[in-house]
């Protein structure tokens, strides 16, 4: 029996995850949480910058529903850089946040949390601690999940367009495709890329693109970062 048999009602959702541009916490190797994220890089708004040209002349996102972004400036600053061209406002949810490091870690250079703490188990249990005070990485896929959620039952049959990180982009993945929280599974998000998923029917999703970045040919991989 056909889907549409089973469910006549049912009208697919459209879920676009745009990661951030290149941060300046990026270029700087430090842990950037929501306290000390100081948005994009130069290279990260030519980005963004791109993305918005190759949105409005393919027009491929055309009847974009609604646009959200994560309250961290570098998200936040790449919505709002490319709202123009799907002609919608930004509303800011803080739960699709990249994984919180915490107020003892977060502004941190990776090398000074591997001195104090060593490398992280990535992994092992996800309610196991990686970052002391900072979220588990259960805590951090519970919200994401309830994010994606939550928007996707607020705008039935949207296309929702969310500017995020790579870590939330992991997450929805596990989330919508029943993935292991934990487990030989590694992503590589590139900046700005474009990864959709589609709604085959209630409570199951199909990946239909991963890591779309034709817009940034022509530009340098990344920023030359600092010490090295």
């Amino acid at each position: 029996m056909s889907d549409a048999l089973v469910d006549a009602e049912f009208v697919p959702a459209r879920l676009l995850l745009v990661r951030h541009g290149e941060s300046n916490t990026t270029v700087a190797r430090v842990l950037g949480g929501p306290r000390t994220c100081t948005g994009l890089s130069p290279l990260g708004r030519r980005q963004a910058e791109r993305l918005r040209d190759r949105i409005a002349e393919a027009g491929d996102l055309g009847g974009a529903t609604v646009l959200y972004s994560s309250e961290y400036p570098r998200a936040v600053e790449t919505a709002e850089i490319i709202a123009p061209a799907l002609d919608l406002e930004v509303r800011t949810d803080e739960r699709f946040g990249e994984h919180d490091p915490g107020p003892e870690c977060d502004g941190l250079t990776f090398q000074e949390f591997v001195d104090r703490y060593g490398m992280p188990d990535w992994h092992g249990d996800p309610h196991g601690v990686r970052f002391p005070d900072g979220e588990t990485l259960a805590t951090f896929h519970h919200r994401v999940g309830e994010a994606v959620s939550d928007v996707v039952s607020s705008n039935p049959g949207g296309l929702i367009v969310v500017a995020c990180h790579g870590g939330v982009v992991d997450a929805a993945f596990r989330h919508l495709l029943r993935l292991p929280q934990v487990g030989a599974f590694e992503l590589h998000t590139v900046n700005t890329s474009l990864t959709e998923f589609v709604q085959i029917r209630r409570g199951r999703w199909r990946l239909a693109r991963y890591n779309d970045a034709a817009h940034l040919a022509g530009l340098p991989p990344e920023t030359p970062r600092e010490n090295g």
